[in-house]
């Protein structure tokens, strides 16, 4: 796993003051490994010089299809 991955998964961990341990917000990492991957598609559309906007079309089509919003 890189550490993106593994800062992602620091991210989820969640303490409450009912429970004596860490909740995993497996959601909420799910949602970050969505939008990452959405993210890293942007970032290439802009290194193409987003001509057709194909990797930001790809972005939102990606987030919808998780039910994420743009």
């Amino acid at each position: 796993m890189n550490e993106r991955i593994k800062e992602l998964e620091r991210q989820c961990w969640q303490s409450t003051q009912t429970e004596p341990y860490a909740l995993f917000d497996a959601k909420k990492f799910a949602e970050f490994i969505v939008r990452e991957c959405a993210n890293r598609l942007v970032d290439m559309d802009q290194q193409v010089k987003g001509q057709h906007n194909y990797y930001k079309h790809a972005s939102i089509q990606v987030l919808l299809h998780f039910g994420i919003q743009p």
